[in-house]
């Protein structure tokens, strides 16, 4: 695996994230939409990017979701993981960060964003630390401080958020329950 490209001051932009926002499609997912026979749909999360997001919610970080689609299987998602700032059907992302913002009293270099198509750009070029996953548009990985090597769906996200973590100090505090042997 090669090493993830990041841009000069990426690690003292993801040092100072308090809150890490997603995107969903091409993210969280590997941008594929499944359509049952009903018309129901499903997607499918990478297990690794969800223990990412709870190792980076027990480090104090706020996470949410910011995607231009709307799915009942997004919401379901976001309950399971506890993420509570959810905004779907967001065509304008810029309006609900900023709008995000207003409600948590975060300052923009204290946000950050994952993003992988040309909707995404503006939001990453507003946000303190953008970041993108391998298989993004060429412009989006432009725009990004941090392209993971892992494809969206495939563990991207955990990538970015070891990154963030690493870069705040706060690795060790939550992983270190994983490397001790208990005694």
């Amino acid at each position: 695996m090669s090493a993830p490209r990041q841009s000069s001051g990426a690690a003292e932009k993801a040092a100072r994230v308090r809150l890490f926002l997603l995107d969903v499609d091409g993210v969280l997912t590997d941008g594929g939409i499944i359509l049952d026979g009903d018309g129901r749909e499903t997607k499918r999360f990478h297990v690794r990017d969800g223990h990412g997001i709870k190792m980076l919610q027990r480090a104090g970080v706020g996470v949410g979701i910011i995607t231009g689609r709307t799915s009942e299987v997004v919401a379901v998602r976001a309950k399971e993981l506890g993420i509570s700032i959810v905004r779907q059907g967001a065509f304008d992302k810029v309006a609900s960060w900023r709008e995000i913002l207003a409600s948590t009293g975060v300052p923009p270099a204290e946000t950050a964003y994952v993003g992988d198509d040309i909707v995404d750009v503006p939001l990453m070029r507003q946000v303190g630390f953008a970041a993108t996953v391998a298989d993004a548009e060429s412009y989006v990985r432009d725009a990004a401080d941090f392209v993971s090597t892992r494809a969206g769906g495939h563990g991207a996200v955990r990538e970015i958020i070891e990154f963030v973590l690493r870069s705040g100090g706060a690795w060790d505090k939550v992983a270190s329950r994983y490397f001790t042997d208990g005694a």
